[in-house]
């Protein structure tokens, strides 16, 4: 039969059924979903119109992440999918596709975080314990830095678990690639009031 994208098939606006006038075409083609999962990489490419190549990720453990308000981004490991907008069966399955809820894990981030500001993210304790600095210089740059970083109660607090919610923008069944951004503010709120619903 085919998967295909073409509108032939269906019915007019008024309900009507419309007459076929020509089999499939080439150009009308729709391909099997590419279901990504985590695990160790695996990337099939695909021929596409034009010789033009589409990169096709079966499987993904890792990828680069932002983090919007710190204005840094980081390679990290993903650990599992959290939520899914569309659908329970992707979070069951762990499938990762574009505006997936994911959970990553914390430490590069953690690490850029104890180097740029000085300070220890994740402690249980409310007040952030200080490095040990290395030398005058740098204890102000930290101390300039520290003044002007906000860190919200509810990103910090899941440095304590060593695992972050981010939200996946690229789409690895056709780039082969995992990108996303650390969800903050409003965003963050949201999606932990639709995982508590949920639940």
């Amino acid at each position: 039969m085919g998967i295909s994208r073409d509108s032939r098939h269906k019915r007019s606006a008024t309900g009507a059924k419309r007459a076929q006038f020509r089999k499939k075409r080439k150009f009308e083609l729709g391909r099997q979903p590419a279901n990504t999962k985590i695990g160790a990489k695996r990337i099939h490419t695909v021929r596409t119109r034009g010789g033009n190549k589409k990169f096709r990720a079966l499987r993904i453990e890792t990828g680069n992440f932002s983090w919007a308000s710190e204005g840094v981004a980081k390679k990290t490991r993903i650990v599992n999918v959290a939520y899914h907008p569309s659908n329970n069966e992707l979070v069951r399955t762990n499938t990762l596709t574009k505006a997936a809820i994911v959970q990553i894990d914390a430490a590069p981030f953690k690490q850029w975080f104890e180097a740029h500001y000085g300070q220890t993210l994740g402690k249980k304790s409310a007040k952030t314990e200080e490095v040990a600095p290395a030398t005058k210089s740098t204890e102000r740059k930290w101390a300039a830095r520290a003044a002007a970083s906000k860190i919200e109660q509810s990103v910090s607090s899941q440095f304590s678990a060593g695992r972050l919610y981010a939200a996946i923008s690229s789409r690895p069944g056709q780039s082969g690639r995992c990108d996303g951004y650390i969800l903050e503010g409003e965003e963050l709120a949201f999606y932990l009031r639709r995982m508590t619903a949920k639940k």
